[in-house]
């Protein structure tokens, strides 16, 4: 009896031991959804398409301005009457997320005027030539659209794009303005070499901030452009960086403005006290300017500039001086420029008087119990030829974070030109201009 309870026990192990064996070698069961296998088709749209929809970024900007410009002139040909305007400006744009190194980015911009139109001269394009102008049409236009690809520490981007170069003194993106200037354009950048930058664009059309708005002067169009942009820079040193550019300006509707400029800049800084915020910035700079392809003219000018300036605690202290050349009777040239940041913010030199022009500039800010930065500059200009008297500005900004996406200004400038008699320069005049302004970003 025994033995035979001991084969039963025998044999129920043996079984179940074989049914252990084939239960382990039995197939599982397939997925109703396997996952896709990578670089397939099925993985490219089930899972990099989806993500590059879903962390998709998108960026708001809202800025109400209300701004007030008086031209006053010693010459009654040139009496401006005094023009104030009340604009918003908003921008809507979707950046994706990268595939495969593919990138691509859609922003839509509008200025709506608030109240009258006819209370400014909106760049000549309202019909009010005896009011002073405000440049900032309303419009509706596509402000980016652009395609990237990026690869072996490089990038190549396509379509209408941003684009701003250095510290803006020769191409920029105007932001001042309510409406950007973008540049219809094919771009290449190159990092692969340690601590340098190499950039290069070509640009066919010059979206500039006036619009695209109907019945603008022919001055204030976009520029048709057959142009290329070169800048490379190297950041390997402790105390500032080098740069090297040739920007050859081809436009067939302004050939005055076409011109072919190499240069070079040093900036950086150093800091003595990071508790104390004790730092001292410097930055010099020189361009030689040239005629090219369809300009007109025939000449050659010098472009420099030397800045330097201290930051302790509270308390910034600096000042500079800028000159842009003259020869044949043409000044030196910078049609891409974010002007609105040179020459004071009247906006006076905007073109370079044909004498050319020096800018001996200081500046001086605090910044205040919470956290509102006091900024005061003082401008005194000359001719570049013959060291003509062409004015002084004092201009004054304050500002305000009010939280992560909010900030308010506020912002004055009064040029004094009017002991500027002729023919040093054409129109003796003086400017006041004021903005207070609120700016959402996000």
């Amino acid at each position: 009896m025994k033995r035979r309870n001991l084969q039963i026990s025998a044999g129920a192990m043996i079984f179940a031991i074989a049914h252990g064996v084939q239960a382990q070698e039995k197939p599982a069961p397939t997925p109703l959804n396997p996952p896709d296998e990578p670089g397939t088709l099925n993985s490219f749209f089930n899972g990099k398409l989806p993500d590059a929809i879903g962390k998709s970024k998108i960026n708001v900007n809202a800025r109400l301005r209300w701004e007030e410009a008086d031209q006053n002139s010693i010459v009654p040909a040139s009496e401006k009457e005094a023009s104030d305007a009340v604009t918003l400006r908003t921008r809507f744009g979707l950046t994706s997320a990268p595939v495969y190194g593919f990138q691509g980015m859609l922003e839509a911009e509008n200025i709506t005027v608030i109240g009258p139109e006819d209370n400014f001269n909106a760049a000549g394009s309202n019909g009010r030539p005896e009011k002073t102008i405000i440049a900032d049409p309303p419009t509706t236009e596509l402000n980016q659209a652009w395609l990237s690809y990026s690869n072996w520490d490089s990038t190549l981007k396509g379509g209408r794009q941003r684009m701003a170069l250095d510290n803006h003194r020769f191409v920029g993106d105007v932001a001042w303005r309510q409406n950007m200037q973008t540049y219809d354009a094919v771009s290449f950048e190159n990092r692969s070499l340690k601590d340098v930058s190499a950039f290069y664009s070509y640009l066919w059309e010059v979206h500039r901030v006036f619009g695209d708005v109907s019945d603008l002067p022919p001055a204030n169009h976009d520029f048709h452009s057959d142009s290329h942009l070169f800048n490379v820079s190297y950041s390997g040193w402790k105390f500032g960086k080098l740069t090297g550019y040739s920007y050859l300006l081809d436009f067939d509707n302004s050939p005055g403005n076409s011109t072919a400029s190499c240069g070079g800049s040093f900036a950086g800084g150093y800091t003595f006290d990071k508790e104390t915020n004790t730092r001292a910035n410097y930055r010099a700079e020189f361009a030689w300017q040239t005629d090219y392809k369809s300009s007109p003219f025939a000449y050659g000018a010098e472009y420099y500039n030397i800045e330097a300036s201290g930051d302790h605690r509270r308390f910034s202290l600096g000042g500079g001086y800028e000159a842009l050349g003259s020869d044949n009777g043409q000044g030196f040239k910078t049609p891409l420029a974010t002007l609105h940041a040179f020459n004071g913010w009247a906006d006076v030199f905007l073109t370079t008087p044909a004498a050319g022009l020096r800018d001996l500039y200081g500046f001086a800010q605090v910044i205040f119990p919470a956290e509102i930065p006091l900024r005061c500059v003082y401008h005194k200009f000359y001719s570049d030829e013959g060291s003509a008297d062409f004015g002084q500005e004092f201009d004054v900004i304050a500002s305000k974070k009010l939280g992560e996406h909010w900030t308010a200004s506020a912002k004055y400038a009064y040029y004094d030109g009017k002991d500027a008699a002729p023919p040093s320069f054409a129109s003796p005049i003086d400017v006041q201009k004021v903005w207070v302004q609120i700016e959402f970003n996000y």
